[in-house]
């Protein structure tokens, strides 16, 4: 009985933490939500109100008086315009969501390389793939910009899906060769003994066999391409720049509207919440793939 109640007990606690926890990471988003449903007076009031009449005039504003860009500034608008923030967070979608396929695909390729076939210096190529991300992006973005505006890349979508493309592909391959690797070879070599090439043993046996470790590495590649700050902020101008740089430079000397940053801030939350939320499951199966093995 003192067994029974002991491990009731632990179980409440564990409970608890885990609850406490859930609070503390969701009180942020709880806090972004309400400060962006919040009129002016209120989102400045202090103590904070925890009681108010929630509206949804920051979110419309936020696409109508230049949240993309023009917050800040001391001229006052006379007549509501389309602000540039929606273009800016229709180009984070469409680059991020590109460049994460894109490098999800070419690192299931290479994984694969990697893993299954013999190359000459395999490790040292490992090693220089891995050493890509160990370069701090600020140190090459002077001659990034100036290879750019050489090549007709810069304040363009097509370059930031480069950009990003090659940001995330080092992740990719390694996070790939770790999935092949749990992959039986029997599988390609059962179907290379029935007459299929190596092409097609791949994509008809071992590429769907990957499809949950691509799932995990395409959402930690979109996450780390959507937040990304400084190659969106010095690669672009006003065509091609996201809506992460936006939302910071919106940050001016005549006093700051946190109602519309947090709207701003909200709306770039959702996106990745919707995809990691929808692919979950599969996130779950690829953090224990390979984990039992006979």
């Amino acid at each position: 009985m003192n067994e029974f109640v002991r491990r009731r007990y632990k179980d409440r606690v564990i409970v608890l933490i885990l609850v406490i926890m859930l609070i503390i990471y969701l009180f942020p988003i709880y806090w972004m939500f309400s400060t962006a449903t919040k009129s002016k007076a209120d989102a400045f009031s202090l103590p904070p109100k925890w009681s108010w009449k929630p509206n949804l005039d920051n979110f419309k504003n936020i696409f109508m008086t230049g949240a993309g860009g023009a917050l800040g500034k001391t001229k006052v608008e006379t007549k509501p315009r389309p602000s540039a923030f929606f273009r800016q967070l229709m180009n984070s979608i469409v680059i991020s969501f590109i460049s994460t396929l894109l490098a999800t695909f070419l690192g299931s390729l290479s994984g694969y390389v990697f893993s299954r076939m013999t190359v000459r210096g395999k490790d040292d190529l490992l090693f220089v793939v891995l050493s890509s991300r160990m370069l701090p992006p600020v140190v090459i973005t002077i001659p990034l910009v100036m290879m750019y505006r050489t090549l007709g890349l810069f304040d363009t979508r097509l370059g930031l899906i480069i950009m990003y493309t090659v940001f995330n592909l080092a992740f990719s391959v390694w996070m790939m060769r770790s999935f092949v690797d749990d992959i039986p070879r029997e599988y390609e070599e059962a179907a290379l003994v029935d007459g299929y090439s190596r092409f097609q043993a791949f994509f008809k046996f071992i590429f769907p066999e990957m499809r949950v470790g691509m799932v995990a590495t395409a959402i930690f590649s979109l996450i780390m391409t959507w937040n990304e700050f400084t190659f969106s902020l010095l690669l672009t101008g006003e065509n091609a720049r996201t809506a992460v740089p936006s939302i910071a430079l919106s940050l001016g000397t005549a006093g700051v509207n946190w109602g519309q940053i947090a709207a701003g801030s909200f709306l770039m939350v959702i996106p990745v919440v919707i995809f990691t939320f929808l692919l979950g499951g599969n996130l779950i199966r690829g953090f224990t793939f390979g984990a039992i093995k006979e």
